[in-house]
């Protein structure tokens, strides 16, 4: 297929290049033309604006910050919508609103153009090992013309329901797992008050039922005082700020990811923003 490619980051950057080897034939568009230079040197064509990017593309898959950012590539001056034709795609692979999504989702339909909310988890080793977990939201017929890319890029592809769907699974999947670096984060603060060696309370913990991905990960960053950035805290503060305001609008009780929120708040207050999420433990400390 001719593939668009925008957010050439940590994850998009291999992302894209598991769609190159997987043969497709991609282009790029990059706000930054230097994120794009390593793939342009290879040979992959770069585009000058979205919209003609989207003109020479089947699909286009963006994963960008925020969901102003879709926005303005979809439907913003020489955006995707300019450049798209009939029957093409766009899938979004960013964290953003569900309200957002439904949105884009609306208007390119007027427009006879596919959209396919696709957030991922599984972060940048996810992406670079093309084992993400894919969660989708779309139209039935829609995902199965894109359902073989993502097979190039993730082991766990989920249809959640229609378009937004994905976006409220990517919710749901932010609030488990940053509450869980909370809770990490409070379990290395009480061992460190006790005295005891906080190495292997982690080690012990990690055999039993309070073991997982998060307590193996996060744990070994805290126990380690390792707090460069994996993924930067403050994309999990922007995804904690979509999550509470959807929570506000259906009154759905949140108690716990609310105390979180605040937790990294202040860890955004402290200015570690763009170290690693780990640093909730050093919150606590101060």
């Amino acid at each position: 297929m001719k593939i668009g490619f925008i957010g050439l980051g940590v994850m998009g950057e291999p992302m894209a290049r598991h769609l190159r080897a997987a043969g497709h034939d991609l282009a790029v568009w990059a706000r930054r033309p230097e994120s794009a230079a390593a793939l342009v040197a290879e040979g992959v064509p770069l585009c000058a604006t979205p919209a003609e990017l989207a003109a020479r593309s089947e699909v286009v898959i963006t994963i960008v910050t925020a969901s102003a950012d879709v926005e303005g590539l979809a439907f913003g001056p020489e955006g995707l919508a300019a450049g798209f034709a009939a029957g093409r795609i766009h899938v979004d692979m960013s964290t953003i609103a569900p309200a957002t999504a439904r949105s884009l989702a609306a208007r390119y339909a007027e427009r006879g153009i596919g959209w396919v909310d696709a957030p991922v988890s599984g972060g940048g080793q996810g992406a670079r090992d093309a084992t993400l977990a894919i969660m989708a939201g779309a139209e039935d017929e829609t995902l199965a013309r894109v359902r073989p890319l993502f097979e190039v890029l993730g082991k766990r592809i989920v249809h959640i329901g229609p378009p937004g769907a994905g976006q409220v699974a990517k919710a749901c999947n932010q609030m488990i797992m940053v509450s869980t670096i909370q809770a990490c984060a409070e379990a290395v603060s009480l061992a460190s008050a006790h005295g005891v060696d906080v190495a292997a309370v982690r080690q012990a913990l990690m055999g039993g039922s309070a073991g997982s991905k998060v307590l193996e990960v996060m744990g070994a960053k805290m126990v380690e005082r390792d707090f460069t950035a994996g993924i930067e805290a403050r994309l999990h503060h922007k995804d904690f700020a979509i999550l509470m305001d959807e929570a506000a609008k259906l009154g759905a009780p949140l108690p716990v990811a609310a105390q979180v929120w605040q937790q990294l708040n202040a860890l955004m207050g402290a200015g570690w923003g763009r170290e690693d999420t780990s640093s909730l433990l050093r919150v606590l400390e101060r």
